[in-house]
């Protein structure tokens, strides 16, 4: 009989955003699924976030923005994640980001990216293929 650990997933919520709805959803639909989810909650800066994922030895990271600073934060969180040798870790998206920066987000490594409407099903399909 052989058991496997499920995976881990941080969902965090990064800049001044206080709105969390979207992400609370997220985190009850994937731990329903059967992953261990640790929440951030809100108002994270991008060194928290890389610190949350390295103590709770992270696989992946859901980022949920409302704010339009995914420009700005994202890259910061995907250099601290680097610089702390956790570039393995997965990072996918939700919130409110425009199409016309989904390729620029998916160069820097977030291959994930969902938007209003998305179904919890895709995003845990999405989850358990990464």
């Amino acid at each position: 009989m052989s058991t496997t650990t499920p995976k881990r997933i941080l969902i965090a919520k990064p800049g001044l955003d206080g709105h969390d709805r979207g992400a609370k959803v997220v985190a009850r639909g994937l731990r329903d699924a059967g992953f261990e989810v640790i929440y951030t909650g809100i108002r994270q800066t991008p060194e928290m976030i890389v610190q949350a994922a390295l103590q709770e030895d992270v696989d992946a990271i859901g980022l949920s923005i409302l704010s339009g600073a995914h420009l700005d934060l994202f890259p910061a969180i995907v250099e601290g994640l680097q610089n702390a040798g956790l570039d393995n870790v997965a990072i996918f998206a939700g919130g409110i980001i425009p199409k016309q920066d989904y390729q620029e987000l998916e160069e820097l490594g977030i291959k994930g990216i969902f938007g209003p409407g998305t179904s919890l099903g895709d995003i845990v399909s999405y989850v358990n293929d990464i």
